[in-house]
């Protein structure tokens, strides 16, 4: 199994997961609180903590959930757990994600961007509300007396996470699970494991058909961190354009932990590790077998793109004909877009919903706040 379990913080993540009802057949920790970032994210004292939930019975869970932490959801949580389960499988990406959540973690300062978009106190376990005086306060759901982390957690079926990483149907979190994260608990669902994997090496084939025949690690690691951005119109508005270069450039000790020995096993190239090079078997013979590997949905985007109306071309003749284009490595790029363009759409309009328009809002001035910072940065 590639992807392992990282040690360091994974006390002061438990911790928060303790608030959370226990039945989780995977949860993760990802971005620039777990992973140290360059850019607008290396000024934050203390960023905002992602978390992923995969859990078996998403009904149950937000059942449980709901019972736990009312006030973290949206006006949907008057609808019941039925329809937030209906609203979390059957709309955007396949994932609900609660935003903005204060819960038990490390003493440290609140973000320097969260306190200049709205400011809050250390007050118990608590869910950021819009307060009388026109502005955003941290309301108390639980007491407690440790102290307090921003945390966005997002919740996703297991059965709708293993078909993203085996398809990259939406490439969403299957996206995120392309860069370094740290998994706080998994069980042993061999099923998710091998889609984990699988995942993993599906990426590589892909940053292949977009790369020259001799490269550098990192530029290999910038193709896979940004397979999951293309076509993504964050990017446009409310990303740091240079985000992905500020997630590769720190962590590309975590990137040759995560993909070495994928690259050391791969027949068709040659990993020069200590010289952070690699060769790549550009045939189309080469090209013909990744493509061959890639996700069924990218396959499908790629054959969609080539194949003229009326002609009804099979994929496997598609994809030998893009084998021996030299413009392979653009096609691949505009299957990759759709994807993203279309997921990333669904899941922020989504979010309106699943966040509540006040806290969307809110979200959205700290990532136009970053992107502003980058932009400021360079100037």
């Amino acid at each position: 199994m590639v992807l392992q379990s990282l040690q360091s913080s994974g006390v002061v993540i438990r911790q928060i997961l303790s608030h959370f009802p226990e039945e989780l057949s995977l949860a993760f920790a990802y971005g620039s609180a777990v992973y140290r970032q360059t850019g607008p994210s290396a000024a934050q004292k203390n960023p905002m903590l992602d978390l992923v939930f995969t859990v078996d019975d998403p009904l149950r869970w937000h059942s449980r959930n709901l019972e736990k932490n009312w006030s973290h959801y949206s006006f949907l949580k008057v609808l019941g757990p039925r329809m937030i389960t209906t609203v979390q499988n059957n709309y955007g990406a396949g994932v609900y994600y609660n935003p903005l959540i204060k819960c038990d973690g490390r003493a440290t300062d609140v973000s320097i961007a969260s306190q200049a978009l709205f400011g809050y106190s250390e007050k118990g376990c608590e869910v950021l509300e819009w307060s009388e005086e026109g502005s955003f306060s941290a309301q108390p759901a639980r007491s407690s007396s440790h102290t307090k982390h921003l945390i966005k957690y997002g919740v996703i079926s297991t059965s709708v996470l293993i078909e993203d990483l085996l398809t990259w149907n939406n490439l969403y979190i299957a996206g995120r699970l392309h860069k370094p994260v740290k998994i706080v608990t998994m069980n042993e669902n061999t099923t998710l494991k091998a889609a984990l994997d699988k995942n993993l090496k599906s990426a590589v084939n892909a940053a292949f058909l977009m790369l020259p025949e001799s490269f550098s690690e990192e530029e290999l690691f910038l193709e896979i961190a940004g397979l999951s951005y293309s076509g993504d119109f964050r990017m446009v508005v409310g990303e740091d354009k240079t985000k992905v270069l500020n997630i590769v450039k720190p962590n590309i000790v975590h990137f040759r932990w995560l993909y070495g020995s994928i690259l050391q096993e791969n027949p068709q190239v040659v990993y020069k590790m200590h010289h952070g090079r690699l060769e790549l078997d550009k045939s189309p013979e080469g090209q013909f077998a990744q493509l061959m590997a890639l996700p069924k949905t990218l396959q499908q985007q790629i054959n969609h793109i080539m194949d003229p109306p009326g002609r009804n071309r099979d994929v496997e003749e598609t994809l030998f004909k893009v084998a021996n284009d030299p413009d392979c490595s653009a096609v691949v790029r505009l299957g990759l877009s759709a994807i993203v363009r279309a997921s990333s759409v669904k899941q922020s309009t989504k979010g309106i919903f699943t966040a509540g328009m006040k806290k969307s809002v809110v979200y959205s001035s700290l990532k136009l706040y970053k992107m502003w910072s980058g932009w400021l940065r360079k100037s």
